[in-house]
């Protein structure tokens, strides 16, 4: 595989495709007794919550084995060497123990949502979309997400969602909403379903607003324009273009992948927009702080390089998306200005909530959304910071001085230390963790990546769970820094980021080479 405008760097483009797994045939559940009824914690979102914390609300269950598993992609697109450039979506999980899995069904398009009950794997119910992929490299992800009302939503074509009342019933009936308005759509929905796509993950808050990014290709007939929107639980709306919330026309969508966040008190959500250059040149980018209800901008910052306060490169293949912390300060990761000068790790840029002050980046950013560790969970830990953050801390074999030593890493966002790479203040690396795999390549020592765009956080184990290249997904126990768990999937093959998540039981969710896995007890 290979990175987009990095020709370069064509013998590391397996290492930065990301993680790995086997299997990937159809859903497959051993016959079971009915379940006992659960009524826990859900997983609303990707990154779990509005602010993509990615927290678990309850103690995972052991790694022992894989209770089920099942596709989520029924014609996978293989490249060269079983390599993967696509980006799947989170499963979500009801209070209830369903879980909502987005799954692709042709090789370029086509979607539907597949509900499996979470104790076994059976089939629930499906649903069909009639969404279509915007253009892409690497393919972008497709998302679901749940209200704590119990409401799913998953996107269209045309920029409309479908939604369900309960997500837990195969009775529901599907319903849809459009943003700009179902008396303009239904007078040109064709023209509206080929120029206008959602494309980024949905994000609802716990008062049920959808805020999602579209883009619109050509010219529709009300005259609507690459932006933001949200949605209502009464199916009010409101959108802006990209252009007028940036306050720049240079600024064309929001970047592919990326879900907005909201900050805990729900006033502000946080959008990254980026440029659409010509072919050869990267594309930059800004963050905006945008009323959470009216969309009115409040404030916007530049996405820089810390490095070389050039524009940091915001990559339509990356899924990164903006987190927010405990005290509101927010992190989002790019590439580097001038890769691979960082070894084409990127940075992880950090911004009160405001966003008027720039504080401390981190060392890795690159297709990354970092996950909120509480301080409790790391009792070695003896500095100021109430809560700490965990990121994938990949050294890539081969690009540029990367000794394919990839790692974990548990980082405090408040105090500094020297970066090994640029020399330039970075986040304090309280714990780290090395991939236990050997990779099989001409760089001796080297190990095999971890495959997460966003890890599972358990702070009833101090534990967390992180999906390896390798095709294994393991409990990384904070306290005594080792990897104390672990259950093969198979033997890994490479892929694109992907995102773990926790259901109401415990059980982990992790996806490997184009199929979802439940592992539990």
């Amino acid at each position: 595989m290979r990175i987009p405008g990095a020709a370069v760097l064509l013998s590391a483009a397996a290492l930065l495709a990301g993680c790995g797994g086997g299997g990937g045939g159809g859903g497959s559940a051993a016959p079971a007794p009915p379940p006992a009824v659960v009524n826990g914690p859900a997983w609303w979102n990707f990154g779990r919550d509005a602010q993509h914390a990615a927290q678990s609300g309850t103690a995972t269950q052991s790694l022992s084995r894989i209770v089920w598993q099942t596709a989520v992609d029924m014609t996978p697109p293989y490249l060269a060497n079983d390599v993967l450039h696509i980006h799947y979506g989170s499963p979500i999980i009801t209070a209830r123990n369903t879980v909502l899995l987005p799954v692709k069904i042709d090789r370029d398009s086509g979607f539907r949502i597949d509900a499996r009950s979470g104790a076994n794997g059976a089939a629930l119910w499906s649903a069909s979309s009639d969404y279509i992929l915007p253009a892409h490299d690497w393919t972008p992800s497709y998302n679901v997400a749940l209200s704590q009302g119990n409401r799913v939503y998953w996107p269209g074509a045309g920029g409309k969602l479908f939604y369900r009342d309960d997500a837990d019933s195969a009775d529901a009936v599907t319903q849809s909403v459009v943003f700009y308005g179902s008396d303009h759509y239904d007078l040109a929905r064709a023209a509206y379903d080929a120029s206008v796509i959602i494309n980024t993950p949905l994000t609802i808050d716990p008062r049920g607003n959808v805020y999602f990014g579209f883009v619109v290709v050509g010219s529709v007939p009300n005259g609507l324009a690459s932006g933001i929107a949200r949605v209502a639980a009464d199916g009010t709306a409101t959108w802006v273009t990209i252009a007028a919330a940036a306050g720049s026309a240079t600024l064309a969508k929001v970047a592919m992948n990326a879900a907005p966040a909201l900050s805990d008190d729900l006033s502000t959500v946080y959008v990254v927009a980026n440029t659409q250059p010509p072919a050869g040149v990267h594309a930059s980018g800004a963050l905006l702080a945008l009323d959470a209800q009216t969309l009115a901008t409040r404030s916007r910052v530049d996405l820089r390089d810390p490095a070389t306060t050039a524009l940091a490169w915001v990559d339509d293949n990356a899924s990164a998306s903006p987190s927010v912390g405990p005290d509101g300060d927010v992190y989002y990761g790019v590439l580097e200005s001038n890769t691979p000068a960082h070894n084409f790790r990127g940075w992880l840029l950090h911004y009160d909530a405001t966003l008027h002050t720039t504080k401390l980046p981190g060392s890795f950013g690159w297709d990354e959304t970092v996950s909120v560790v509480p301080a409790t969970m790391v009792p070695q830990y003896a500095g100021a910071s109430p809560y700490l953050v965990v990121s994938k801390y990949n050294n890539y074999a081969g690009v540029g001085t990367g000794d394919g030593l990839n790692r974990m890493a548990i980082l405090d966002p408040s105090t500094a230390q020297s970066d090994s790479i640029s020399g330039i203040p970075v986040m304090r690396e309280v714990l780290l963790i090395l991939g236990p795999t050997p990779e099989s390549t001409a760089y001796p020592g080297s190990v095999r990546e971890w495959c997460i765009n966003t890890a599972a956080v358990d702070a009833a184990t101090s534990s967390v769970l992180v999906n390896s290249e390798d095709g294994k997904l393991y409990r990384w126990h904070l306290p005594t820094n080792q990897l104390t768990q672990s259950v093969r999937f198979d033997n890994g093959y490479a892929e694109s980021y992907t995102p773990t998540a926790v259901g109401p039981d415990g059980k982990v969710y992790a996806i490997n080479n184009a199929t979802l896995f439940a592992v539990g007890q």
